[in-house]
C-alpha cells in the first residue's frame, strides 16, 4: 500500500475519552435532492455525541458507512409517514426516516466517532496491549456481544464481514485491512511493520443476529509499539496530492455541523482517469481521522459503479461535526492495483 506526496496549498486518546465525548457531534454523507440533504442535516444534528452513547447505530448496506450513533427508535414530529423513506440505505432505525418521501434508495454514509472499546454491549476484545515494532505482526481479537459470548455473525458490509483500521497517535502509518475469523470468533489481521508509538486499531462491523442486529458499529483499543518514536508533524491542509504517478485534486469548502460535497478529479500525465475499478463496491474510499482525538470517518462518493470505467470526477458528500484537521487517505484501484493517497483537509 503505497502512500503519495502532498501539494501544500496552506498551511494518544484512551479508549472512551469522556471529555472527547462531549466534543463529538457525528458525521454524515448525502447524496440526493436538496430536500433529502436538509432532512437527513436537521436528523443528524439531534444525534447524541460520541461512542459512550447506549443507543444503536443505523443499519447499513454497501455505500453505507461506519459506526453513527443514532438515537432511540421515535417519531420525530412531521416526518412519520412520509412516503419514500423506507428502504433507504443507512437510513433504518432512524427516527422519523421511515416513510419519507423522494428517499427510497438514496445511497447515504453514516460515519462515527470509533474511540470507545465497548457500546451497546457490544466490546472490541483482544490480549494485546503491545505489538513490536519493524516486522508484519498479527494481531488477534474478538467481538463480545450483549451475551458475553463472541459474535460469529456478521453482515457483509460493502462486501465485507469486518472492516479494520490501524493508525497511529501522529495519523501516520494508516492501514485498511479485512481480517479473517475462525469458527469461534476470533478474528485474525495481519498488520504491516509498525513504527514505535500509541496506535489505535478500529473495528467497523454489523451483527448479523442478536439485540442489535443490522446496526453498525466502530469500536477501538489502543496497544503500545515499543521503541523510540518519533512524532511526525501532520503535513498543513492541501487541496491536492500524488501516489503512484496518480494526482488527486479535492474541491470543497468543509464547516463543522454543515454538509457540503468534496469533488475528488483523479488525472495521470495530464489526463484524465477514467478506468477507475470498483473497490469494495465502490471507486474509492476515503477515510478521515481528525487531529488530536482521532475520530474516524469513511466517506464513499455516490458516484454510480459502472465496471471498470470509472473517474475522473468522484463526488462525496461531508458532515464533519468537528472542526481543525483532518488526515485523509483516499483509496482506488486501477489495473488491479490499490493505490492510497493522503492528504490533509481542513474544517472550519
Amino acid at each position: 500500500m503505497n502512500t503519495g506526496t502532498e501539494h501544500q496549498k496552506s498551511p494518544s486518546t484512551e479508549q472512551g475519552d469522556s471529555s472527547a465525548a462531549s466534543r463529538w457531534a457525528g458525521h454524515r454523507v448525502l447524496h440526493a435532492c436538496s430536500l433529502a440533504l436538509a432532512v437527513a442535516a436537521i436528523v443528524l444534528f439531534t444525534l447524541p455525541a460520541r461512542g459512550s452513547s447506549t443507543h444503536s447505530a443505523p443499519a447499513g448496506p454497501p455505500g453505507m458507512d461506519h459506526g453513527m450513533t443514532a438515537p432511540p427508535s421515535a417519531t420525530t414530529p412531521g416526518m412519520a409517514g412520509m412516503p419514500g423513506m423506507a428502504g433507504m440505505p443507512g437510513m433504518a432505525g432512524m427516527p422519523g426516516m421511515a416513510g419519507m418521501p423522494g428517499m427510497a434508495g438514496m445511497p447515504a454514509t453514516a460515519t462515527g466517532e470509533g474511540l470507545a472499546a465497548e457500546r451497546d454491549g457490544y466490546r472490541l476484545d483482544s490480549a494485546a496491549t503491545s505489538l513490536p515494532a519493524g516486522r508484519a505482526v498479527t494481531y488477534p481479537f474478538t467481538v463480545i456481544g450483549p451475551d458475553g459470548r463472541p459474535v460469529t455473525d456478521f453482515a457483509d458490509v460493502q462486501t465485507k464481514r469486518l472492516h479494520f483500521y490501524a493508525i497511529r497517535s501522529d495519523l501516520t502509518g494508516y492501514q485498511h485491512l479485512h481480517p479473517t475469523m475462525a469458527p469461534d470468533g476470533t478474528w485474525t489481521a495481519e498488520l504491516t511493520a509498525l513504527e514505535p508509538g500509541t496506535w489505535r486499531l478500529y473495528a467497523s462491523f454489523t451483527p448479523n443476529t442478536g439485540p442489535r442486529k443490522g446496526s453498525e458499529f466502530v469500536l477501538s483499543r489502543t496497544v503500545t509499539v515499543p521503541g523510540q518514536a518519533t512524532a511526525a508533524p501532520l503535513p498543513a491542509a492541501t487541496d491536492s496530492t500524488t501516489a503512484d504517478g496518480y494526482a488527486i485534486a479535492v474541491q470543497g469548502e468543509l464547516t463543522a455541523g454543515t454538509p457540503a460535497p468534496l469533488i475528488v478529479t483523479i488525472s495521470k500525465d495530464g489526463q484524465p482517469v477514467t478506468d477507475l475499478q470498483p473497490y469494495l463496491d465502490s471507486y474509492a474510499h476515503l477515510s478521515i481521522v481528525h487531529e488530536g482525538d482521532q475520530a474516524l470517518a469513511h466517506l464513499h462518493p455516490t458516484t454510480p459503479v459502472h465496471a471498470d470505467h470509472g473517474g475522473p470526477t468522484l463526488t462525496l458528500y461531508a458532515l464533519l461535526g468537528e472542526p481543525g484537521n483532518w488526515r485523509a487517505y483516499l483509496q482506488f484501484r486501477t489495473a488491479g492495483q490499490l493505490h492510497t493517497a493522503a492528504l490533509t483537509l481542513h474544517v472550519a
